[in-house]
């Protein structure tokens, strides 16, 4: 049960994290409208309909939030000795946990998510006057690099050992 918590509590950190920063962008560009809790999670609101949408700045409203988790996920690598070796096993679980769904979650949502919901990645797409498969498959890119840290980086630090097939190094 300890376990379903620390994962639960590191979903909600990023997830505050990525729409936090979503809000936080929107109010600067005076598009901010309202911050909902929908059964799904949390959803920021826009002033702006999505079919009026257009700009560089709507690139930077859904990218920002992408952007800060997946850096948390970098910066949560780095000193990972450190976390990995805390002295509370609540925190050396809550580092690993936060630092791979900061890692995953993001680059999934924007790669696989507007396969099954839209998401960030269209605001992305409009924003920088791209095609949306070009955010997909840049973010696919991002997610197969992470996965590699993962295995690589992440699992070892905290003495994680699996053979599952998608968790094991390319080389």
């Amino acid at each position: 049960m300890r376990k379903v918590l620390i994962l639960l509590v590191a979903f909600a950190v990023v997830v505050a994290i990525h729409e936090g920063a979503h809000a936080l962008t929107a109010l600067v560009y005076g598009e901010y409208k309202a911050f909902h809790v929908k059964p799904y999670g949390l959803e920021v609101e826009y002033e702006t309909p999505v079919e009026e949408r257009q700009g560089a700045k709507w690139a930077v409203i859904s990218g920002t939030g992408n952007l800060l988790t997946c850096l948390l996920g970098y910066i949560l690598l780095s000193p990972r000795k450190w976390f990995s070796s805390a002295p509370s096993q609540f925190l050396r679980g809550l580092a690993y946990w936060l630092t791979l769904t900061a890692l995953v979650a993001d680059p999934l949502n924007l790669s696989i998510g507007p396969l099954l919901y839209g998401g960030d990645a269209i605001g992305i797409g409009v924003g920088l006057g791209v095609n949306l498969f070009v955010v997909q498959l840049g973010s696919l890119v991002v997610l197969m690099f992470n996965r590699e840290l993962i295995v690589r980086k992440l699992l070892p630090a905290y003495g994680v050992q699996t053979r599952h097939f998608l968790l094991r190094p390319w080389s």
